[in-house]
Formats: C-alpha cells, sequence, structure tokens
C-alpha cells in the first residue's frame, strides 16, 4: 500500500471545471468504477462533492498504469495529474467536461466487494443498508442529505445567535421525573440503586434558565423517548430547543416564521409566505379531523349530525343518539377516480382507525349511487348533499361512531389517503399552520385519569385558569404547535411561572403534595424566587430535514439511525455486559430473551 507522505489534495473531486484546464492538481477518494479499454483506462473518482473522470493511456508510466489496472470498486486512492478537456463530454456530471491525465497514482486501501453497489437511491433492503450503515453513507445522497442537514443547522445557529439567543448546553444525565413517555434510565456506581435519566427533553432546565436571567436560549439537543418507534420517530433523537422569557405567544411565533423563511430560502430557494395561518385546535379538528392537518389540499370534514340524528338508518341516529357524530368529507372532483371496488377498500381502510363502516355517494354523469341513500328521506339525502357542498363528479364519504374520536381519527386520515391515491401531495408545496389552543388536559382510558396533553409545564388560557381544578375537559392551554404538511414540525407554549398555578397544575394530574416535592421540587421551589414570564418550543431537527428533502423517514435523514425495534444493527446493540459491570452497578438480570435485530430491521 502506499501512503500519504509529500501528498497535498489540492480540493475535492467534484469542485473542478472546464476553468481549471492545464493545472495540474491532486484528488483523492474511492474508485466508483473502473473501465480498462486496453490500451486506455478510465476511473471514476468519488468524494462527498460527486465525480471526476481520471485518465490512462499509453503515455502514461508504466507502473502506474498498472496500478490503474488494478483497482476495483470502492478502492481508495490518491491521484496527481493534469486537467485536460475530455474528448466525449459527460453533460450528466458537473465535471462531465474535463478529466484528469494522470501522472502519479497511490493506493491508499484495497476494498472487498460491498453487498450492494454504491449508486443513487439503491433499492436495497433496509435491514442491509442499516447493516452495512457506513457503506450506505458513501451513497452520494445519503451524502447530500447529511451536508444538507449540517447547513441547517449552521443557518439555525446564525439566526438565533442574530437574534440575541445564547447557545447553552444542559446535562444528559438527569433526574426522572415520569409523566409522559417513558424514560432511558442510567444506574449509578456511585450511587448504588439510584439511576439518572436521559433526558426526554430539555424543558426544565431550559425554564430554570429563565429564572437565571438568560433570556433567550437555544441548543440543538439530544434527546431520548422509550417509546414504540414510528416512521418520524426514534428513541434518541434531536431537537432546535428554544425558551425565551418576557415574550407572549405571537411575538414567539414570529421569530419562529422568520427561521423557518430563512432557512428554506437558503436550503431550497423556496419563498415561504408570513405570517403562518393560526387555527385553534378546536376548529382543527372539526374541519380535518387531525391536530396537525395537511393544508395543501381540501376535502374538508362537514358535521352532518344535525340532518342525520333522527333518520331510519340507524348506523347514522344510532351514532348521534349514542353521543357521537355523523361527518363526510367531499372529495370533490374525483368520483371517477373512485370505483366501487376502491370505495370497498377505502372502507377498510377505516376500520382501521376503529371506524365500523364507510357510507358513500357517488355523483357522476348526473346520477346519484349510495349506500344509504334509500333509508333517508329525499329531503335528508338533499340536505346532505347541499351540506357537502356536492356537485356531480363529486364523491361524498361519510363516517359516524358513538365516539367523536373515531370520527375524527378516520375522516382524517380518509382524506390523506384519498389525497396520496390522487397523487396532488406535491412534496415541494410547502404549507405552514400554527395550531393553538390546545386542551390542557386529555382523558387516559388506560390511566383512568386526566394527562396534560403537552406536559405540566404549560400555563392554561389566562380566560381559563380557574378551570383547571374543576373543569378539566375545558380547559385550554397557551400551546401552539408548527405544522408542515400534515407533520408536526415543533411544538411550544408559554409555559407557568408561579409556584401556586405550577402546584395547582399538578393537583389537576392527581400529583400528590409529597410526590410534588419529591419529583419537581426543584422547579416549584426556584419559581420562589421571581421567575419571568416565558415560553419556548422545540423542533424535530430530524423531521425539519425529512421534509425539506422529501425523504420518507426520518431514518434517511439520520446518520446512524435505530430500527423498529429500537436495535442498531450496525453496532448490534443493546448488548449484554460482561458480570463484572453489573456487580459494580448492582444490577442482577433475571431474566433475557433472544432476539435477532436483523428479523425486525423492516
Amino acid at each position: 500500500m502506499d501512503t500519504l507522505q509529500n501528498f497535498l489534495r489540492t480540493d475535492y473531486c467534484g469542485n473542478f471545471r472546464a476553468s481549471h484546464v492545464g493545472q495540474e492538481i491532486s484528488v483523492c477518494g474511492w474508485v466508483q468504477r473502473q473501465r480498462n479499454l486496453g490500451g486506455l483506462i478510465f476511473v471514476d473518482l468519488r468524494d462527498r462533492t460527486g465525480l471526476i473522470q481520471l485518465s490512462f493511456d499509453d503515455s502514461t508510466a508504466k507502473e502506474v498504469f498498472e496500478k490503474a489496472a488494478s483497482l476495483r470498486s470502492e478502492y481508495v486512492v490518491a491521484a496527481t495529474g493534469v486537467v485536460r478537456e475530455r474528448e466525449s463530454k459527460n453533460p450528466d456530471m458537473p465535471t462531465g467536461d474535463i478529466e484528469v491525465k494522470v501522472t502519479d497514482l497511490r493506493l491508499l486501501a484495497k476494498a472487498e466487494t460491498p453487498p450492494f453497489e454504491i449508486v443513487e437511491n439503491s433499492d436495497v433492503k433496509d435491514a442491509v443498508r442499516l447493516k452495512y450503515r457506513y457503506l450506505d453513507l458513501r451513497r452520494p445522497d445519503m451524502q447530500r442529505t447529511i451536508a444538507l442537514r449540517h447547513k441547517i443547522v449552521k443557518i439555525c445557529r446564525d439566526y438565533f445567535d442574530e437574534n440575541g439567543f445564547l447557545e447553552i448546553e444542559t446535562p444528559i444525565l438527569t433526574k426522572s421525573t415520569p409523566e409522559g413517555a417513558r424514560d432511558y434510565l442510567v444506574p449509578s456506581r456511585v450511587h448504588a440503586g439510584k439511576f439518572y435519566a436521559l433526558p426526554q427533553s430539555p424543558q426544565q432546565y431550559k425554564q430554570l434558565l429563565m429564572l437565571s436571567g438568560f433570556d433567550r436560549y437555544f441548543q440543538i439537543a439530544r434527546c431520548f423517548r422509550d417509546e414504540d418507534l414510528r416512521a418520524d420517530r426514534q428513541p434518541e433523537f434531536t431537537q432546535i430547543d428554544l425558551e425565551m422569557s418576557f415574550l407572549n405567544e405571537e411575538q414567539i411565533q414570529t421569530i419562529q416564521e422568520g427561521f423557518l423563511k430563512r432557512v428554506f430560502k437558503e436550503i431550497l430557494d423556496v419563498d415561504v409566505q408570513t405570517p403562518f395561518l393560526r387555527m385553534p385546535y378546536r376548529e382543527a379538528m372539526d374541519r380535518f379531523g387531525s391536530d396537525k392537518p395537511d393544508m395543501r389540499f381540501g376535502f374538508e370534514i362537514k358535521d352532518i349530525s344535525d340532518i342525520v340524528k333522527d333518520c331510519g338508518f340507524g348506523v347514522f341516529s344510532g351514532a348521534v343518539q349514542g353521543g357521537g357524530s355523523v361527518r363526510l368529507i367531499n372529495v370533490d372532483g374525483h368520483a371517477k377516480d373512485f370505483p366501487r371496488k376502491k370505495i370497498d377498500k377505502l372502507g377498510d381502510f377505516v376500520k382501521t382507525y376503529k371506524a365500523k363502516g364507510l357510507a358513500w355517494a357517488r355523483m357522476v354523469d348526473g346520477k346519484v349511487t349510495s349506500s344509504y341513500q334509500k333509508f333517508l328521506t329525499d329531503e335528508e339525502n338533499a340536505a346532505i348533499i347541499e351540506r357537502a357542498n356536492a356537485k356531480d363528479g363529486d364523491l361524498i364519504l361519510i363516517v359516524g361512531d358513538v365516539k367523536d374520536e373515531v370520527v375524527f381519527a378516520s375522516l382524517g386520515a380518509l382524506r390523506i389517503e384519498c389525497a396520496k391515491q390522487l397523487g396532488i401531495l406535491d412534496p415541494m408545496d410547502f404549507k405552514f399552520l400554527w395550531v393553538t389552543e390546545f386542551p390542557m388536559f386529555e382523558w387516559s382510558e388506560e390511566e383512568g385519569r386526566y394527562q396534560a396533553m403537552h406536559h405540566p409545564f404549560t400555563a392554561p388560557m389566562i380566560e381559563d385558569e380557574d378551570k383547571m381544578l374543576t373543569d378539566k375537559a375545558n380547559c385550554r392551554a397557551r400551546a401552539y404547535d408548527i405544522v408542515l404538511n400534515g407533520t408536526e414540525l415543533g411544538g411550544g407554549s408559554i409555559r407557568i411561572n408561579t409556584p401556586e398555578m405550577q402546584e395547582n397544575a399538578f393537583q389537576a394530574l392527581g400529583i400528590s403534595d409529597e410526590d410534588i416535592q419529591e419529583r419537581f421540587g426543584h422547579l416549584v421551589n426556584a419559581f420562589k424566587f421571581g421567575a419571568p414570564p416565558h415560553g419556548g418550543l422545540a423542533y424535530g431537527l430530524d423531521r425539519l430535514v425529512m421534509l425539506m428533502t422529501g425523504a420518507s423517514s426520518i431514518r434517511d435523514v439520520i446518520a446512524f439511525p435505530k430500527v423498529q425495534n429500537a436495535s442498531d444493527l450496525m453496532m448490534s446493540c443493546p448488548d449484554v455486559v460482561d458480570k463484572k459491570q453489573l456487580d459494580d452497578l448492582a444490577i442482577a438480570v433475571t431474566r433475557m430473551e433472544e432476539e435477532s435485530a436483523e428479523e425486525t430491521g423492516e
């Protein structure tokens, strides 16, 4: 093997152009491919900026030519030569007008044949890609994504620095205060039987920073949650975390809109229109069945409970009389795109959201065919069509249930599913929305009690402060989410800043005075020393990058992600540790279950 002694790279492969013709340069990287035409050898050399062609011919020194002939894909090489114009130009390569006539070639490392080809958009199973993630990351599309992520973080730091924010790191080893997702616990060797927790967010620390007088804080924060994974979740993830003092909701949101406007302009050259639309939670649910509605298209939900509450169709009337509702969406203009077989499949689709079925009406060529019209009077049928604002060519889809949450979940998901099937979701059409006035509490069937919808540090709406203990179902919070194209990009709130109100919030959640002091005493006691009005939010950096790149999963925008069962296929972890480590921590493992990470990689 050769060395890099006395070798100095001139620039990256992808940065050379026709203006460099005649210059001697030095480049290094990985062999993408080698073409040996007998007396002529071409090598495409790749680094993170792109490809450049190396050429070797009968004028090349014999030992250099022979070394070039030995090259294989993914060998690591360094080369020196003169830039010249290519005889056969490649318009598909940024460097396609030039090549390097090599005079010195160094083989730095050989490579075995990789388990998949290192090319754009490789069609390889996720389990294989993630087992060999270091190879997957060599692919140009992955390298562009990771580089874009870096640029977003740089813009973030620049923007918030310019707006008076200080970047302050908060601890990774902290106190477990379970209220929501499960904590990852870290045993202490020094304090046997006691545990740290990895932070689900820096929430309490950043509030304490506000008490400390640092009135504008931000952090690119690593966070950890032991929860079930989805396409947009990971057990460890990164937040753009922010907190501000002496500002109200509108002022906080305006600062964030400036950041998003800047990052979309600088990264994608997209002009985001500000201010963003604001919509109360209740309106979002009524119109879209979701607290994170996709605003790129219509198909809005309409309530027809008043029309069908006494109708002869028990599916409708029974839902209303049982305390629920009957609602519809109008897939306007697309009746012909949904023949009966497709509608039946949509019926199966809503059943996954606990709906009992799907009623429908198609209006095609002046005729109405329906699954329910024969059970209703002409007046009731006409009223439904009028409420739906339906016309010829439209498709009406209806769900009824004794639980409103089932109706909302079903129709909210159904409007997205219809839009996907119609192919009308443009990933480059960015529609932002602030969803505001969330409920302070939500009822947990599993726990049999009210829980904080966001977290227990959120302040109630001023006009609802007296409802915290007396009318939890109707108590609204000063909380807000930033939504982009149906994905929650971030969320935040104005925080509680008095010990009395914070204690009331904990009591509303059924936390005793003793538990308040045990679990949250550090925060409640701190409030006694003068806490400024403050609020903030956190963006999911991974989700932001996913949406800006059009990726289908945040795994495609994280360098080393976990798979569905929270394992790392490349590092084969989590894994067992030796007995001495457990003994040092005073831990005994009483039961173990064997599981193959590869089996759950999909």
